[in-house]
């Protein structure tokens, strides 16, 4: 995006699209005030360029000189700098009509104004110095936070949390890399082994705190991604049920007869902070024709992605030779057992699925009995759930985590160069390749390219 661009008066719809109470467009840019004195009438004829910052108006959006009505509105000033993007900003609360609200956009991008790209209120907030980089990418995070858990992650890191502990490190190694090139411009100040120690004891300790950041990685991915958990067993033995009970919603048809789930149903869930892609599959038999077959391929391809599998069995009757072949063919996956129907008289014996797996868990799923024991199991086998309140600069996006790591290898680098008693130059340069890294988690360092990469994913009312 070129300078030029970002001169440009942008426009958006900046509310989701459907019938609603209210829809809002925002305008930014140097020409925001003038367009908005062009379309806008207000009962006593004041226009919005004479406006304070941060009020808001009643009025009418009109076209032909007011000739003809489009809407009643509110209509919102916001000036420059202290605006969501840094620039003139004019946000317009219409009724949440999707004609309505187009034809007002329509209007606004007849004069010197275009429609915003993806991401590009946003990215101008960065470019502007409103946000740094993972401030602006946390935007998306929270839009697309699927449980409370994963918004307050979000919140937290759009609120500083991440930035404050990169520029904590930042600043340590800046003080590193400043003893380290004293001591080349003026080698005779002090003794060279007094500088090294200290600069090696610095060293360890940034690359300590980067390991207790990148430590919150792995649950970090799971609260910002979800886990895949698939649901299997033979037909018949209340999978679908099962899905029904975890949803506490009829999503799966539930009938007596075996194979009634002829397709996986996928549907995502809240367990306990934690994102659950959780997928019901057709019962694994020998097919009887091609839509069996196709059906049993699915549930194999789902099961071979599965990071959770849910094998479940009728505890109403003795496990079968097809319970003895799905348990074989999961003894590699993690794998929480799950006998159902135990509303019913028991007749399963649970010593061969005890040989197989350690976490088992019985329950009703007609009966809803048990489900907070089995959304404990499942917390529990992928790691025990988010520890959020613990971790407030927690890290999930793949960008910050490689970043990191590479921080993190630039300085085990320089602590090696010093222990070969390299010269300091080579140090110096290590250190300012972790510096880079971490510049390029904050935007302190960055491209057009990574922009274009990062903000394109962004909804273009964002």
């Amino acid at each position: 995006m070129s300078d030029l661009t970002l001169q440009e008066t942008i426009a958006a719809i900046i509310t989701p699209l459907g019938e609603s109470g209210i829809g809002v467009i925002r305008i930014s840019g140097k020409d925001a005030l003038s367009i908005a004195d062009t379309i806008f009438l207000s009962p006593g004829g004041k226009k919005p360029s004479e406006c304070r910052s941060h009020t808001a108006y009643h009025g009418w959006i009109a076209k032909n000189q007011g000739a003809a009505i489009i809407d009643e509105v509110l209509l919102t000033v916001f000036r420059a700098p202290k605006s969501y993007t840094g620039e003139d900003c004019v946000e317009i609360s219409c009724h949440g009509s999707i004609l309505g609200l187009r034809a007002v956009l329509d209007l606004v991008l007849s004069y010197s104004c275009r429609l915003a790209e993806p991401g590009e209120f946003t990215r101008r907030a960065f470019l502007s110095g409103k946000l740094d980089l993972s401030q602006a990418e946390a935007v998306s995070d929270i839009i697309s936070a699927r449980t409370d858990a994963a918004l307050r992650q979000g919140v937290r890191q759009l609120r500083g949390a991440l930035s404050l502990n990169i520029n904590y490190i930042r600043n340590a190694l800046l003080g590193i890399l400043s003893v380290i090139e004293a001591s080349i411009d003026f080698p005779e100040e002090e003794p060279q082994d007094s500088h090294c120690d200290e600069v090696a004891k610095n060293l360890k300790q940034a690359c300590r705190q980067l390991d207790a950041i990148l430590s919150t990685a792995s649950q970090g991915r799971i609260l910002r991604e979800g886990i895949n958990v698939v649901i299997c067993g033979k037909p018949n033995v209340g999978k679908s049920s099962l899905l029904n009970m975890l949803l506490q919603e009829e999503r799966a048809i539930v009938t007596p007869v075996a194979g009634t789930t002829r397709d996986a149903i996928d549907e995502t869930i809240d367990i306990q902070g934690i994102p659950i892609h959780i997928i019901d599959t057709a019962g694994i038999i020998e097919p009887r024709d091609l839509v069996e077959k196709k059906a049993v391929q699915r549930t194999k391809h789902c099961l071979a992605s599965a990071d959770l599998v849910l094998l479940v069995f009728d505890g109403n009757k003795r496990t079968s030779k097809d319970d003895e072949m799905l348990m074989k063919k999961l003894k590699r996956k993690k794998t929480v057992a799950v006998i159902n129907k135990i509303d019913l008289p028991r007749k399963i014996e649970t010593q061969g699925i005890k040989k197989h797996f350690s976490v088992i868990v019985e329950i009703s799923a007609k009966k809803h009995q048990n489900i907070r024991a089995l959304e404990e199991a499942i917390k529990e086998s992928i790691g025990g759930g988010i520890v959020e309140a613990q971790e407030p600069s927690m890290v999930s996006n793949i960008r910050h985590i490689r970043s990191l790591s590479a921080a993190k290898k630039s300085i085990v680098q320089a602590v090696n160069s010093l222990d070969n008693n390299l010269p300091p130059e080579f140090v110096a340069e290590d250190v300012k390749g972790a510096l880079g890294h971490l510049d390029a988690i904050v935007g302190k360092s960055f491209s057009e390219e990574l922009l274009d990469t990062i903000f394109s994913k962004f909804c273009i009312g964002k």
